[in-house]
């Protein structure tokens, strides 16, 4: 037989033309280059708006508000209409929004336009899970997710980098150029490439009776909560690095801003071993002892950043290595936990995804709020962020894991 025969990851024959991993990974790094790719802008942006660092801190809160309230929409309307419209709706939005941040004239506009952009790539985030549901096998999508999700590390590694390069070269215009442009690529990708997944469309998704019960089937399932709750938990731990660590490494430490790119992607570089180590764990002791091995790892991360800097470590290696290891967590975690909130709802992939996704933003704008508004010029506020989100991740895997899981070793 061919290795093409014997991937246990190849979807399901009736996809087997399309790119469909490709156009996934596509997809999901749109959310990560949606930040990453500006962060070492945050700084310039307070200068050159003269805004408080907690007013430039909301292009990244109404991105995140944006992205979470959409899902509750897109889910069910990618489970009504299919996949392919969405997504192409969504991603003409955010060539449009990302265009109308490079022209922004003022702070207010470019946080509006930057919420529009979240809506837009929404979709493509909300659609790609939907569509590892439906183009492959349930039981291969934890490795599909996984698989996936070492490549989507090279968005957060090389973004930051980019992104910084652009800052001192060309401006922080410059990045939402570069978004728009991506954008365009990938919407061309689904006009052209793209086949509809949605075997199973719900005329009843978006009516009001019939999303009722499909959020009441995914809300009361205690599988889901035992899934999306640390995964979100887990989210919201790296989202505390990737709000405020460009504000602690190159305000506080000093780092230079055509360097922080490089201090980001050691740290995402955590995120891509975290997916690896992932891998390898899935077949030898199954998802829920990965899960739980995920998580103690996150507690260990935001403990021993806590711990340096209450020692007086102040240093830019403490914070690469606290975000190292916090993304690496991450990483063995987010696989786990995605896959198992979306798998159990053949029919309501997208309305789980969604479920699950605006979660995940619900934490990380509580997250990104609290590293604006404690922010002091000091490592504490973010040390203690991380150290108590990682606490809640190791406790929530405990409390919600299912009977099932619980008796695991």
């Amino acid at each position: 037989m061919t290795m093409r025969q014997t991937d246990t990851t190849a979807p399901l024959a009736q996809y087997a033309h399309a790119p469909i991993l490709l156009l996934i990974i596509g997809f999901l790094m749109l959310q990560p280059l949606s930040t990453d790719l500006y962060l070492a802008s945050l700084p310039s942006l307070a200068t050159g708006f003269g805004a408080p660092a907690a007013t430039v801190q909301l292009t990244l809160s109404m991105f995140v508000i944006g992205f979470g309230g959409a899902q509750l929409v897109i889910g069910p309307l990618s489970d009504r209409f299919g996949r392919r419209p969405v997504l192409i709706w969504g991603l003409s939005l955010y060539v449009v929004a990302s265009l109308l941040c490079a022209a922004a004239p003022n702070i207010a506009l470019l946080i509006v336009a930057r919420f529009l952009q979240a809506l837009g790539c929404c979709s493509a985030v909300i659609v790609a899970r939907a569509i590892v549901r439906d183009a492959y096998a349930p039981a291969d999508s934890v490795r599909v997710i996984a698989r996936a999700s070492s490549w989507l590390s090279l968005a957060p590694l090389t973004g930051p980098i980019l992104g910084s390069y652009l800052q001192v070269a060309f401006g922080w215009r410059a990045a939402f150029v570069a978004l728009s442009i991506l954008s365009a690529l990938l919407l061309a990708a689904v006009v052209l490439r793209l086949p509809e997944t949605n075997v199973h469309k719900n005329p009843k998704a978006t009516e009001f009776s019939g999303l009722a019960a499909n959020y009441r089937l995914v809300l009361g399932s205690r599988e889901f909560w035992a899934h999306a709750l640390p995964g979100a938990l887990s989210f919201g731990s790296i989202f505390a690095f990737i709000s405020g660590s460009s504000l602690v490494l190159i305000r506080v430490l000093g780092v230079p801003t055509e360097w922080f790119g490089y201090c980001f992607a050691v740290g995402v570089s955590g995120y891509l071993t975290g997916t690896i180590v992932c891998r390898r764990l899935l077949p030898l002791f199954g998802a829920a002892v990965t899960l739980r091995m995920g998580s103690t790892m996150s507690l260990a991360a935001g403990a021993v950043f806590l711990a340096a800097v209450g020692a007086g470590l102040a240093h830019w290696g403490v914070v690469v290595l606290a975000m190292f290891m916090t993304m690496g967590a991450h990483g063995i975690n987010f696989p786990v936990s995605q896959s198992g909130s979306v798998s159990p709802f053949p029919q309501q992939a997208g309305t789980a995804a969604g479920l699950m996704g605006a979660l995940y933003m619900s934490v990380a704008f509580g997250v990104g709020t609290a590293v604006g508004a404690t922010f002091d010029g000091t490592l504490y506020p973010l040390a203690l962020i991380s150290c108590a989100l990682g606490l809640a991740v190791f406790a929530s895997v405990r409390v919600t894991a299912t009977p099932i899981a619980r008796a695991t070793p």
